[in-house]
Parts: C-alpha cells; structure tokens; sequence
C-alpha cells in the first residue's frame, strides 16, 4: 500500500468520531473501527498495483459501502 493515497472525507472523520463517543472507548473506538472497515482493503491492494487511492466517506465508515477504491489510469500504469 506505500503507493496507494488514503484520502479521509471530513463525513467520514465525523461518522468515526460518533461511532467512537457511542461506543464510549475513546481513541480504542476510532481504531477499532477503521481497522474493520479496511480490513479486506489491506489485504487486497498489496496484490495489486492498478491502484491510484482509497477514499474513505461516511458510508464506508458506517458500513453501508466499502471504501471507495480508485484505479490507475491506464498510461499511469506504463510510468
């Protein structure tokens, strides 16, 4: 993932944030959280190198998307 960009949406910052005062664990909260919902993520994209950027928004966050992966445009790749 060392050539992936990780973009955090300010929606998602705040869904992380809700969640982690719900939960009422603090800092334990918010990594538990993004832990999860990038999980399949971290595992995915080090096999691949067509990808440019993740992009995390609310509904990733909240669990009614995946993160939203973006691809390298094809000339990208022949760089």
């Amino acid at each position: 993932m060392n050539e992936v960009k990780l973009h955090v949406k300010r929606d998602a910052l705040r869904a992380l944030a809700e969640e982690a005062v719900r939960r009422g664990t603090g800092a334990r909260a918010l990594r538990s959280i993004f832990e999860k919902m990038m999980l399949e993520v971290m595992f995915d994209i080090p096999s691949r190198d067509d990808i440019e950027s993740v992009t995390i928004n609310r509904q990733a966050v909240t669990g009614e998307r995946p993160p939203v992966i973006r691809r390298k445009r094809a000339d990208q790749d022949a760089a």
